[in-house]
Order: C-alpha cells, then structure tokens, then sequence
C-alpha cells in the first residue's frame, strides 16, 4: 500500500502512542486520570485536514495549516493531546510534500517560515491549553499563552515562526528541534529504522533511548529540573536492564509525570522512517 504524506503523517501520531510502555506518557495499555487512549486517537483523526495542508506545497503556509491541525485535534479530542508532535511534525511534512525529507531541506523549510506562520502558531494556542514556561522578561508581550493578542508584537517585530523557535530553545524541546537542525527527530528514525520486530517494539526501545539521553524539557517545566534528572537517570537504568519498563511506566503515570516532549521526538521520528521506507 502506498500511503500519502499527510496519512504517513497520521499514522505517525498513532503508532507514538499505540507504542507501549513509553512510561509516564498514555499509550495502549495505560490512561491517565484526564487523559485516555481514546483521546489521542480521536486527536490523531481531527489533525487531518491540517496534515492535508501541510503536505501540499502550494497550500497554506506551515503556521496556517499548523493551526488549522490544532483545531481539528481539540474539536476531535475535546482537549490537547499532540500539540507538540503536530508542532515537530509541520516543517517536516511539508518538506515531505516539495522533496526529500532531509535534516538541510527540514531546516531549510523552517527558515523559510514568516511572520504569517508565526502568526498562526500563536492563534493555535487559542485552541487548546498547552503547559509552557514563562517567557524571558523582554518578551513578556510574546508570551504564546496570549494567543492572539500577541500578534501586534509580533508583526512590530517582524518575527517569523523559526525566529520565535529560536528564542524558545532554553525552554522548550521542540523548538531545540528546529533550531538544531531536528537533530534528535532524524536519530530517532535511524534508531526505529535499524532495530528489528513490531515498529511499536522498535519504537518502545527508541522512546527509552531518547529519555534516558536527555532530561525531558516538559517533565522540567512541570515538575522542575530536578525531577526531569531524575526521570532520565531511571530511564537510563531501564535501558541496561537494572529496572524493568513497566515498572517505571506504572511509576510516572502514578505520580503524574508525563515525558511529553520525548514523545513528540518520538512521533517525529516514526514520520521520517516511514517516509524513508520503514514496514510496519
């Protein structure tokens, strides 16, 4: 079966969270107390049109399709599930949709971004409530938690969506993605794409890899940096054999902390193996 871009892209956002244990986060076998199973899916199914949009070149620019996928996902959900994956995953399936999906043509494309796309992410917030961490004091009038209303500062600044990325990258793991070239997005998909069995089994083991290399960005702003040390280190004695998944999956869904950004990484990096090829 041939797939699309924007049903690669689908899929994508599926597998992440059907790939299991990917502990503290939702996935088949465990929910959390707001937060189910179901959501995702139906989060998954409402960004379509957005991943539509995404993957035609001649369609609306990332920031436009980006906000019209965080719509969908909120009208499909009836809150938040993929906010980040759909963020990591726009300037990735739109180089997709004109060409080779390469780290260069990737960040290429995000350089490429303008005002507009900008303008577009910070009317996605409106969508939804997304946990972010409180703006550096010069750009207090930036804060994405304003939505809309930031918009006139933005266009005083004539910032495009890869400028307010780059101001992003002490606090936010997505946007260290698109500053850095998707450094880790492109190594997840090496990683899915050399390990054998179920893409979800490969996808699981790559999930730990990434956890337990860096401290999760949304477990820090949550739950502080210390706590997100700690995170890594369990996941580091998960992946050589000293802790079993489950065990530390059951753990951090019973004391609410959610390694979000890593599974964003994770959604990323199912889309490029699949796009270079990867069989499920």
């Amino acid at each position: 079966m041939t797939r699309s871009i924007a049903e690669q892209a689908h899929l994508a956002l599926l597998l992440e969270v059907a790939t299991t244990p990917t502990p503290g986060n939702v996935d088949r076998h465990r929910d959390h107390d707001d937060l189910r199973f179901e959501h995702f899916l139906a989060g998954a199914v409402g960004a379509i049109d957005g991943l539509d949009a995404l993957a035609t070149p001649d369609g609306p620019s990332i920031g436009v399709a980006f906000e019209r996928a965080v719509a969908g996902m909120s009208e499909g959900a009836g809150t938040n599930t993929q906010f980040g994956g759909l963020l990591l995953l726009a300037p990735l399936v739109r180089t997709a949709g004109t060409g080779e999906l390469t780290p260069a043509r990737a960040t290429a494309v995000a350089e490429s971004t303008t005002v507009v796309d900008a303008e577009g992410f910070y009317r996605a917030f409106e969508h939804v409530d997304v946990a972010v961490a409180d703006p550096p004091d010069d750009m207090d009038t930036l804060d994405v938690r304003r939505g809309a209303d930031a918009i006139p500062a933005l266009r005083a600044r004539d910032l495009s969506l890869y400028d307010v990325m780059d101001r992003s990258t002490d606090r936010d793991g997505i946007a260290r993605e698109w500053i850095g070239g998707f450094d880790r997005t492109f190594e997840a998909a090496d990683a899915i794409e050399r390990r054998e069995g179920p893409i979800t089994d490969r996808a699981a083991e790559t999930f730990l890899d990434l956890l337990a290399t860096e401290p999760d960005p949304f477990v820090a702003i949550n739950h502080g940096e210390a706590v997100a040390a700690t995170v890594r280190e369990r996941a580091a004695a998960v992946r050589d054999e000293q802790v079993d998944p489950a065990e530390l999956a059951e753990e951090l869904v019973a004391d609410g902390i959610n390694p979000g950004t890593t599974a964003d990484i994770l959604a990323g990096g199912l889309f490029v193996a699949l796009s270079r090829g990867a069989e499920i």
